[in-house]
């Protein structure tokens, strides 16, 4: 059962929604003149800004009215859609919220000035509704954040492995960059995907733009050859400096069953004699038989 304080309340609420739709006009404009002058949401253009402006006025104030948190969710993350691919920062979001936060309470305080007891109850009565937006709104744009960096991470992660298709049943994989936990079992994930979807039955890794990896790594590199190996695809190692092979010995994997070649000329040369392939040289440049016509060994 409600209490006579809730009714007040609500009541009050009812009272100052009323007054901010009617005021509509000039405390948006108000609002959006003190967005520019803090010089936020510069990403985009006075037309664009002042729209937002009256979308967010008008679901703010109809937040106020009705109290769904629900509803404030679903705006907030749509506003977030739309205006984090923009460049809008955090602090601008959180900034344009609060200037209108402070917009309509003033208005409230002019309304309500003459009567001080009064003003209180209804500051009492917004104050934490209007928190609660503010709030609201600034989680959910840091959620959308947060989502989007992922999605761009993801996008890198993938761009930086790429499996390339050589030819049928020869896979290259050349990884360049930092190698730690993370990407390595990526980097497998891919791998062994792209074994299953091209059949193929050998992979080249190269690892010439590695500076270094650590053991944990070393030893994921090599449980990656033993699950290409249940796939049935051979992997061929190339490109090893001296610091990752000295780290692989110090650390005492066993590397016999890794076929490592000096670069990655040389690494394709002996996957294409593992496929049956004959491999001849003109000029010190290796070119397979099969570019012209395909000729297998007896």
């Amino acid at each position: 059962m409600e209490t006579v304080s809730e009714v007040a309340g609500a009541g009050l609420l009812s009272e100052l929604v009323e007054h901010l739709r009617q005021n509509r006009t000039v405390l948006r404009e108000e609002w959006a003149r003190r967005i520019t002058e803090a010089e936020l949401l510069t990403a985009m253009s006075p037309e664009e800004m002042f729209s937002e402006a009256t979308s967010v006025y008008d679901n703010y104030v109809a937040v106020l009215e009705t109290g769904s948190v629900e509803a404030l969710r679903d705006y907030a993350r749509d506003l977030s859609e739309r205006i984090v691919p923009r460049g809008v920062e955090t602090d601008e979001v959180v900034g344009i919220v609060l200037l209108l936060r402070d917009v309509l309470a003033r208005s409230l305080f002019e309304k309500y000035q003459s009567d001080f007891e009064l003003l209180n109850n209804v500051l009492d009565a917004y104050e934490p509704a209007a928190n609660r937006i503010a709030n609201t709104v600034g989680v959910s744009f840091v959620e959308e954040r947060e989502r989007i960096i992922r999605q761009q991470q993801e996008a890198i992660r993938e761009l930086s492995t790429p499996v390339l298709q050589v030819r049928e049943q020869l896979l290259i994989l050349p990884i360049i960059g930092v190698l730690d936990g993370q990407r390595a079992r990526q980097l497998t994930e891919q791998l062994l995907g792209a074994i299953r979807a091209n059949r193929a039955k050998v992979v080249v890794i190269d690892i010439t733009g590695v500076p270094t990896i650590d053991s944990t790594v070393a030893n994921h590199l090599v449980q990656t050859v033993e699950a290409s190996g249940l796939m049935g695809a051979s992997v061929i190692i190339t490109g090893l400096s001296s610091e990752i092979a000295l780290t692989l010995v110090t650390i005492g994997l066993d590397l016999s069953k890794m076929n490592a070649v000096g670069d990655l000329q040389g690494g394709i040369e002996e996957a294409e004699r593992h496929l049956g392939y004959e491999v001849s040289r003109t000029s010190d440049l290796f070119r397979s038989q099969t570019a012209t016509e395909p000729r297998l060994r007896a």
